[in-house]
């Protein structure tokens, strides 16, 4: 950190301090204090959208949305299909092969290489949940397709694969919910072989977030909604040209909105956090930003948002999943390989009986997971499995990378071996919210 940078932040924390105190309230100068504390924070934004993408709606034969159809035969059965499995194996290898030789640089630089990126959108990831006659590759509903890719590149890094995933997510919301404009304007641009750089907003920077309370805030004005409020955990957020924004529409509840980076008020700033670091997090502020009413996502239905809320949660729990997965994979040969007092610690009961625990919670994290995307993708209700695998993933997940890290020793501390960093992306899923989609 630079002599500027220490310096503005000693700045900004005695004009805070001055700004809560009793001081204030005697001078008569509350409103002027804060103004300034306010000023002083929002120059750390920047505007979004240096892309200048112009989005332009494409017309089509017949002025309904195109719609995924429900896919599962009614039976019971999460075995992935052979289109399924070779998908996943592509995404496995693109995996170990790049996304793993890059991992600890990009956590370091807290942002994905363009250049990664790049190969990663050659996989075709927004097309997945994208019906055919849009541009896309399926012509059913999938989440278990995308938590299967979700979870093999988590296996390479859990932060790269958020900032490769992200875009995907918007691209099926609009499959989803999007109307015949919605999808005409915003679709084309994220099937592109540059797709534009999207994310799902929903997150806002305080303890105990609750995304079915939101801070965010839609006002309705005239034909318009002016929406304010600001953003957190949001992936690529400095280079990001589409957002679907999470805000509470006044006297109606939470709603989902189209916003380009472009417009005016929209500003973000990098906020790189613990883990998932390489998904390049930063904050948005929205300041009185305008968007037509047309902006709105699934006509501001509850059911919609709600859905939203469980497909990201979902998408959570799968890289959850893959990272749990790359820790055991690392675990194993480590313990069969380490010598003390003469032979390896996996002989050890303790050392053996903690790694088969590892690999009995992740299994459960796995079908749980699976479970609910399968419900999911059959139309039915998958409120309460989401539920089980977003507590199952949070809490078993953040306990397998503690005991990763505890199996390696000293070694587990230590940025040479990976399961460091597997634990600290492990210890985001509890709390992160929004960000990408299945």
């Amino acid at each position: 950190m630079s002599v500027a940078d220490r310096s503005m932040g000693l700045g900004l924390r005695a004009l805070g301090k001055f700004a809560g105190s009793d001081l204030v309230d005697k001078l008569g100068i509350r409103k002027q204090s804060e103004a300034v504390v306010y000023r002083a924070t929002r120059d750390g934004f920047r505007a979004v959208g240096a892309a200048n993408r112009t989005f332009k709606q494409v017309q089509r034969n017949g002025k309904q949305p195109a719609r995924l159809k429900p896919s599962g035969s009614g039976i019971f059965d999460l075995t992935p299909t052979d289109e399924q499995a070779m998908l996943a194996e592509a995404f496995r290898d693109f995996a170990a092969e790049r996304l793993r030789p890059n991992a600890l640089k990009a956590d370091e630089a807290a942002a994905a290489p363009k250049e990664l990126l790049a190969e990663a959108n050659e996989l075709g990831l927004t097309m997945l949940g994208v019906p055919e006659e849009l541009g896309g590759a399926v012509s059913e509903r999938s989440a278990v397709t995308t938590v299967l890719a979700a979870e093999a590149l988590a296996h390479g890094d859990m932060g790269l694969a958020v900032a490769a995933l992200a875009p995907a997510g918007v691209a099926t919301a609009l499959s989803l919910w999007g109307d015949a404009q919605q999808q005409g304007t915003y679709l084309p641009a994220l099937l592109e072989d540059e797709p534009a750089v999207a994310a799902f907003a929903v997150a806002e920077p305080r303890a105990l977030f609750d995304p079915f309370e939101l801070q965010t805030t839609a006002r309705i004005d005239g034909a318009d909604y002016v929406l304010s409020g600001v953003k957190a955990l949001v992936p690529r957020a400095s280079e990001a040209e589409l957002l679907i924004v999470a805000a509470r529409i006044a006297g109606h509840g939470p709603g989902l909105f189209l916003v380009e980076t472009k417009a005016d008020g929209v500003l973000a700033k990098p906020a790189p956090g613990m883990g998932v670091r390489a998904g390049g997090f930063g904050e948005v502020l929205l300041e009185d930003v305008r968007v037509a009413a047309g902006a709105l996502l699934g006509d501001g239905s509850p059911k919609v948002y709600a859905e939203a809320i469980r497909r990201a949660r979902l998408g959570w729990c799968a890289l959850s999943v893959g990272a749990g997965k790359a820790a055991l994979d690392y675990v194993i040969p480590y313990v069969n390989e380490r010598v003390a007092f003469g032979e390896p610690i996996s002989h050890r009961q303790s050392v053996a009986f903690a790694v088969s625990n590892i690999a009995i919670e992740l299994e459960g994290m796995r079908l749980a997971t699976l479970r609910a995307a399968a419900r999911a993708d059959a139309d039915k209700e998958f409120g309460r499995e989401v539920a089980l695998a977003r507590h199952l993933c949070s809490e078993k997940g953040a306990a397998i990378g503690s005991e990763a890290v505890q199996l390696l020793g000293g070694h587990g501390y230590i940025k040479e071996h990976p399961v460091e960093r597997w634990y600290r992306d492990l210890r985001a899923v509890g709390v992160a919210e929004g960000a990408l989609l299945v």
